[in-house]
Order: structure tokens, then C-alpha cells, then sequence
């Protein structure tokens, strides 16, 4: 590696090269299971670099054939896709510029966090409201090659509805716009003698050539990030072509992104939020398909070990919030600490409306609580028109996993079976069964999550140092990936492939779809250069012989 590193620097790579043990060691892990260590860490400056960085890849490959590049931003991927054992290119230290932003749209570097854009949408009364639970800690790039989504997304959708156009650097080494096309301009672009042109050309020939197929194997779920979304790029009813679809959610797998062009939305300005404490969970399908008639612009969850752990942590906040904002949050919080003496709920349901004054939310969200009085046996309900009562249940919310891995010592997160998701109506049947495999495993699981879309969080707690744990993780899974896929679910809803669920996108879509992914994975990284390992080129064998080992 010394003389790649070399040769990386003498090809005129501007950015730090760092292959120091402590270095390795940090970039071995991101949010997920897994435990790879690369040999290198690069921070490329700017476009020339990361062309630099593919260009030298590709001259080194027949010496060194296992060189590759995955790249990286926040590192809060929970399906191990910013992990790699050869080549890591960090985003954060550079690609951290807002280009342009205004009320509509806005141009941004893949190293932006998301919590400093929002900062700025905000500041014109706008929102990309894509962003995951992990809003204060996630990129910009992470959300785009995850294709993200998260408490918004019920009314919004995600990432991808927002992406309008993408800079990436391909495997030939050169930096490309890709945006929609109508069939005129994507005839011109087949037309071309050089390599975007093949790639055009392609790609096309595959999606025209499988088009009832691949329509027919598109997930009917409100939210899907698995495989690639080949059904997406080209229509033939409105003949648009666009390639965006394609690199949203691809981890990185078929190339590096260095600028994403987005849609936003007005931000809200009044909202409002019903939290329901639920004594017992029988009827958590029905009330989610009850809430659901109402209509809100979020429905989010979190179970009683989150609630419980935030109670006794809540004090960390402060890190977040601060601590003036942290004390009066905790005083506010003294009435629910008394509720909990009644018994701690099972469950913590946030349902949010918006509206165009105070009195609509207010009205909104009074007439949810009526219509499910009928449980008021086993719930107990706060309104909150105004989000000032309800912002420190969202806060436990969209912080749930970053308590669980920092927080709890004796067992650690295992986020495997972490993204499901099957449509609501499906759920009073669906979840029982899902306790009774939790059950059977003895998996002690914390569950949160979007209870609008059907999209669940299952994070079991294990000691993976344990051999017998570590058991658990392929016969447990394949049962829960079974009942998701009886019901017409996704195995991800936003967290994607990567490690984990990749080895299980032939049981999803079947072997002649998958087949086409990995076509196109061929014909857009021939090399393999690009993130190997992850999505359709994953394995279980290799996935689960990369499971940390300690912690």
C-alpha cells in the first residue's frame, strides 16, 4: 500500500493520504454490526482529487486487485456501507460547502451535515424534509446514497422525490451530471462515442428490454431502499429517463458523489402533536390504521425501554440541546415521571398535524383523541398544540439509538433486522407474529420507529462476544425476512443494503431481478472498484464473518 500511496501522491492527489493504526482503527466501524479495517483513509479536496483518487485505483488494480473505494461522511450507516478493507474516502473534511441555497432548492457538498443545512433551509422558511432520526448527526451524501427517509417522509416521501440532479465521478475516472432527460435529450446522450454515451446506451437497452419485469417487481410499500430502483429511471408513458433514481440509494456502489442538487419545501409553520402512552400493545395495528384516517404529517414511536432509558439519561441531552434548554425540558417532564408510578407504557406514540393557524392544529389534533377514546383503557393521552409539551418525546425519538449504543454497557445493538416494513393494514397480524419470532430467539429487541408507513425499527440487544448470540443472527433473521415478504413488506424502508441485507435481495426479488442488478452494477463499475461487498454484491458468508468480535 506504501507505493500506491506513493503513486497516489505523485499523480497530484492535493488531499491528506493517513494509514496510521489509530486511524484505521476509528474507520473500522460505522453505526452497524460490523468490523472491517481499511488500509487507507483519504480526504479528498474537491472534484480533481476524487477523479485522482478512481484514476490511480484503476492503474494499481493489476498489481494490487483488491484495491477499492467506499466512501464515507458521518459514518452513521447501520447496514455497514461506509466500511471497506481497503480504501476509505472521507467527505466531511472538505465537501462541506452549501453552494447555493433559497426557498425552493439548494446545491450541497455530500460532507454538509445535515443539522448545519437545516440551520440555513430554516433560516428562508424552507425544509428537505428527508432527513433520518439521526438528523444532528447524518451528512447530506449519507442521506442521498441511503436514499433516507424518516419521520417526514409520510407526508413528504424520501430522498429521492427531492434529488433533481448529481454530480458523480464513474469509473472511467471523470466527474458527470446526471438529471432527468427527456427521449430526445437521452437519444443525443446514446448517440455519443465515449464512455457516457455506452453508459446511456446500456442502460437503457437493460430497462427497455426487462421493462414488465422490472415494474412488477417494484416494492408496494410507501417506502423502499433495497437493490437498485431500476423500475424508476425510465418511464415509458412520460419518456423521461433519469439516472438520478439510480445513484439515489446505490451506496456508493456504482460511483462517488460530490454535489446534489435538491427540491425543498416550505416549512411548516404550525404544528401540533397528540402523545399517546400505550398501557398494552393488542391493539397497536388497529390504532395505527385509526390514526391513520386522520391523515397526519407524522406518526413516530418508541417503546418503553427507549422511554425508560431516556428518563434515567436524560441529562445527557445537554450535549444536544444545551443546558438551560436541557433543565426546562427536564421540569417539564416531572408530570409524565409521576405517570410512570400508573406503569410504564409499553409503547409512546407522537402523531403531528400542521396547519395554516394554531386553531386548525389544535382542532386536528383534538379530533384524533376522541376517536380513540375507545381505548382510553389502555392509553392515556397529551395534547400539545403548540410542540412545546411533546418536543422532549421527539427528542428521545430521533436520539433512541445513539442512547442505546453509548449508554447501555452489558449488551450492545445489533441492528439486523433494524428496517422493516409492511403496509399498515397488515399489522394487527403481522406484529404479533413478529414477538413470537423475537420470542422464540429470546431477543430482548427495543422497537421505535414510523408507525404510519408500517416502518419498524427492531434493535435487539445481544452480547455478540457470545458465540451463542452470534448464532442467533442468521436463523432469526431469515424467519423475520420470511414474515416480511409474506406480507408484502421490504426488508428496508431507508437504512439499506449494505453488509447486512444485501445477502437477502434474491429472497426479496427473486433471481432473474437481481441478476439485473448485478448488470448494472457490472456495467457501471466493471472493476468492482466501488464499494464492494455491499447490496447485490454482498454475501453472508463474508458479511457475517465480519462481525465485531468485541466492542
Amino acid at each position: 500500500m506504501k507505493k500506491f500511496i506513493e503513486t497516489l501522491k505523485g499523480a497530484g492527489f492535493d488531499g491528506k493520504v493517513d494509514d496510521s493504526a489509530s486511524t484505521r482503527d476509528f474507520y473500522s466501524h460505522d453505526a452497524s454490526l460490523f468490523e472491517i479495517k481499511p488500509e487507507i483513509v483519504v480526504h479528498p479536496k474537491d472534484s480533481n482529487d476524487v477523479k485522482t483518487l478512481v484514476r490511480a485505483v484503476l492503474k494499481a488494480r493489476p498489481e494490487n486487485p483488491k484495491l477499492s473505494i467506499t466512501a464515507r461522511s458521518a459514518g452513521t450507516d447501520m447496514s455497514g456501507g461506509a466500511i471497506n478493507e481497503s480504501i476509505i474516502a472521507d467527505f466531511t473534511t472538505h465537501f462541506d460547502k452549501i453552494i447555493n441555497l433559497n426557498k425552493t432548492s439548494a446545491r450541497v457538498q455530500p460532507g454538509v451535515y445535515y443539522r448545519d443545512f437545516e440551520k440555513e433551509s430554516l433560516a428562508v422558511d424552507a425544509l428537505l424534509p428527508s432527513y433520518p432520526a439521526s438528523k444532528d448527526l447524518c451528512t447530506i451524501g449519507g442521506m442521498v446514497n441511503n436514499n433516507s427517509g424518516g419521520e417526514k417522509s409520510l407526508e413528504f416521501g424520501k430522498t429521492d422525490n427531492f434529488v433533481k440532479e448529481l454530480k458523480v465521478v464513474l469509473s472511467d475516472g471523470n466527474e458527470y451530471t446526471v438529471k432527468p432527460l427527456s427521449r430526445k435529450e437521452l437519444e443525443t446522450k446514446m448517440k455519443q462515442d465515449n464512455f457516457e454515451g455506452e453508459l446511456y446506451k446500456k442502460t437503457f437497452e437493460l430497462l427497455e428490454d426487462n421493462y414488465d419485469l422490472l415494474q412488477a417487481a417494484r416494492p408496494r410499500v410507501s417506502k423502499d431502499s433495497t437493490g437498485y430502483h431500476l423500475w424508476d429511471i425510465w418511464n415509458r408513458e412520460t419518456e423521461i429517463f433519469d439516472l438520478t433514481k439510480l445513484f439515489v440509494g446505490a451506496q456508493g456502489t456504482l460511483g462517488l458523489t460530490t454535489e446534489t442538487k435538491f427540491d425543498l419545501v416550505k416549512a411548516p409553520k404550525n404544528s401540533g402533536t397528540l402523545v399517546i402512552f400505550l398501557r398494552k400493545l393488542d391493539n397497536l395495528g388497529n390504532i395505527i390504521n385509526e390514526v391513520m384516517k386522520h391523515k397526519p404529517a407524522t406518526f413516530e414511536g418508541f417503546d418503553n425501554y427507549t422511554l425508560m432509558l431516556s428518563f434515567k439519561l436524560f441529562f445527557s441531552f445537554h450535549k444536544l440541546l444545551g443546558w438551560p434548554e436541557t433543565i426546562k425540558l427536564a421540569f417539564q417532564l416531572i408530570p409524565n415521571a409521576l405517570m410512570l408510578f400508573k406503569g410504564v407504557p409499553k409503547m409512546v406514540l407522537l402523531v403531528e398535524f400542521n396547519g395554516d393557524t394554531p386553531e386548525e392544529v389544535a382542532q386536528k389534533v383534538h379530533d384524533l383523541r376522541m376517536d380513540l377514546s375507545g381505548y382510553n383503557h389502555e392509553s392515556v393521552f397529551e395534547e400539545d398544540e403548540n410542540e412545546m409539551k411533546a418536543r422532549k418525546f421527539w427528542i428521545m425519538r430521533r436520539a433512541s439509538f445513539k442512547l442505546l449504543r453509548e449508554k447501555v454497557k452489558d449488551k450492545h445493538t445489533a441492528p439486523y433486522i433494524d428496517d422493516l416494513i409492511v403496509n399498515p393494514e397488515y399489522l394487527p397480524e403481522f406484529l404479533p407474529k413478529l414477538r413470537k419470532i423475537l420470542n422464540k430467539y429470546k431477543l430482548l429487541a427495543t422497537i421505535a420507529g414510523h408507525m404510519g408507513d408500517g416502518n419498524f425499527h427492531v434493535i435487539p440487544l445481544m452480547k455478540l462476544e457470545d458465540k451463542k448470540e452470534r448464532a442467533k443472527l442468521e436463523p432469526s433473521m431469515r424467519e423475520v425476512n420470511e414474515l416480511i415478504l409474506k406480507y408484502g413488506g421490504s426488508l428496508s424502508g431507508e437504512h439499506n443494503d449494505g453488509l447486512v441485507r444485501g445477502p437477502w435481495l434474491e429472497e426479496m426479488y427473486g433471481k432473474k431481478v437481481v441478476k439485473l442488478f448485478k448488470e448494472v452494477k457490472n456495467i457501471y463499475d466493471p472493476d468492482n472498484i466501488f464499494n464492494p461487498h455491499k447490496k447485490a454484491d454482498a454475501t453472508w458468508d463474508y458479511s457475517f464473518s465480519h462481525v465485531r468480535e468485541s466492542f
